[in-house]
């Protein structure tokens, strides 16, 4: 399972309620072909893992992704350009 900490699941939640037009609707994470993975806005489908924040869907990952992105952990970083969510390891430090 992917492991979203409390930050990036209130930095998701923020994005999606200025993103989505349905108020099911959530960030959906997907593969973008080029070894790395995307967010875009979607409706939750069958056999999708949901992640949720304060009572409301903030991230959708679908049946294909769930164990690609196992024992990871998605969180926020601080930049120059603002904060910026981040995949990484288990192990990496925070």
């Amino acid at each position: 399972m992917l492991t979203v900490t409390a930050q990036a699941a209130a930095e998701l939640k923020t994005i999606a309620q200025a993103e989505a037009t349905n108020p099911e609707e959530a960030l959906r994470l997907i593969p973008t072909g080029e070894g790395e993975l995307a967010l875009v806005v979607d409706a939750p489908g069958e056999g999708d893992q949901v992640v949720e924040h304060e009572g409301v869907n903030v991230l959708l990952i679908g049946p294909e992704l769930i164990d690609a992105v196992d024992g990871l952990v998605l969180d926020c970083m601080d930049t120059p350009q603002g904060l910026q969510l981040t995949i990484s390891g288990q192990d990496a430090e925070s």
